[in-house]
């Protein structure tokens, strides 16, 4: 019986450097976004710079891509978060993640209710279909000018009844976000600049496949550990939000290969069992929520503890981090001038500072005259940006 090879964290942070963080060069937005399976797209900014930190490309390509072309898909998937996929990875992602989570959407919708009314499943597919038909009038319209038209959209649902979390919410909310997870409507261009989360709704281009759940989530996992692999049961469950059940029987579908990490019992892909050699140095400086530091539940491998109360904030969302070998090292801000401004964490040494220094003036070169600041905002991203 062959032995189980163990990966250490020093093989890992090779192959996080090789896969994930390479030298930014003259690849295109869907190819950076193949390799890191999906962008977060929470904060809409991230996109665009988790595409910069690894190419040459310019924001107005990422806009193309995402507008224009749809090779890029922004869409609801694992963990209920907004990503932005390719084309062939949106059907892989609604199948195995956003179908289920549409259906538990209406579920929970249909658990609120007006003042002194019930919200019924009838009227909410009612409210749906008159929202398609006004959209497939249009090129495109927000959720206020779509309000205007269906104001049933305005209507006042009540959260969580008769507890101290009582609030009113528009039952527009929660049913756009629905008819997205449904693959009906999609997010357009944004009105302001790339770093703007005012979407404009347009009518999907054509239904997304229907691929069988099982086969999806097999998919999504391949895809996941040819890039993020080794990883930890524990690791996908986070990543996916599915159950453990699915988590193994998704790696039993793509016959994962057992390794033994620092952490414990991780898994490869069949023809990824050996190492793959050392990474070059390489620095980056990385957006908040982008997809390397939010690739694992586990992080201790490459996130220092004594680092994580100034690079998180208090909800578990990334801020702004500087890499250094495959390691976070530090954090960054941008300050209302325009500087890119940083400060390392840990003593890495006159080289990894000039490296930094150089991929700092990079990206204040690539923002330009926008102004970012991080949606979810961290203790040393305030204090940096001033």
């Amino acid at each position: 019986m062959a032995k189980t090879r163990h990966i250490d964290a020093a093989e890992r942070r090779a192959r996080l450097v090789r896969r994930q963080l390479p030298e930014p060069a003259a690849q295109s937005a869907e190819q950076v976004t193949e390799s890191l399976v999906a962008l977060h797209s929470t904060d809409p900014a991230s996109v665009f710079l988790s595409v910069a930190a690894r190419s040459r490309v310019g924001a107005a390509d990422v806009e193309r891509a995402l507008y224009d072309d749809r090779t890029l898909v922004r869409m609801a998937g694992m963990r209920r978060t907004v990503f932005v996929v390719t084309d062939p990875m949106a059907a892989v992602v609604h199948s195995s993640t956003t179908a289920p989570m549409a259906e538990k959407a209406l579920r929970d919708m249909l658990k609120l209710g007006f003042r002194g009314g019930t919200l019924d499943a009838a009227w909410v597919a009612e409210v749906e279909d008159s929202i398609v038909a006004h959209l497939s009038g249009l090129p495109e319209a927000t959720s206020t000018e779509l309000s205007a038209l269906e104001p049933r959209l305005r209507e006042p649902v009540v959260y969580a009844p008769g507890t101290k979390w009582e609030t009113e919410q528009t039952a527009g909310t929660r049913i756009m976000r629905k008819l997205a997870m449904d693959g009906r409507i999609v997010r357009g261009r944004p009105k302001g600049s790339w770093t703007s989360s005012q979407y404009r709704w347009q009518i999907a281009p054509e239904p997304l496949p229907d691929l069988p759940a099982g086969d999806a989530r097999a998919a999504l996992v391949r895809a996941w550990l040819a890039s993020y692999g080794p990883g930890t049961e524990a690791d996908l469950k986070w990543w996916t939000g599915w159950t453990l059940t699915q988590v193994r029987a998704a790696l039993k579908a793509v016959a994962a290969v057992p390794v033994t990490l620092d952490e414990g019992a991780g898994f490869v892909l069949p023809d990824d069992v050996d190492a793959p050699g050392a990474a070059p140095d390489r620095a980056a400086l990385l957006p908040a929520l982008d997809p390397t530091p939010m690739g694992w539940q586990g992080r201790g491998w490459y996130f220092p503890d004594d680092a994580k109360a100034a690079l998180f904030d208090r909800s578990g969302n990334v801020g702004p981090t500087v890499w250094w070998q495959g390691r976070v090292v530090g954090g960054w801000a941008q300050r209302a001038d325009g500087d890119v401004v940083w400060r390392l964490l840990a003593d890495v040494g006159t080289d990894a500072e000039k490296a930094v220094a150089v991929e700092a003036e990079r990206l204040a070169a690539w923002i330009g005259d926008v102004r970012v600041t991080p949606r979810f905002r961290t203790a040393l991203e305030r204090e940096l940006a001033g």
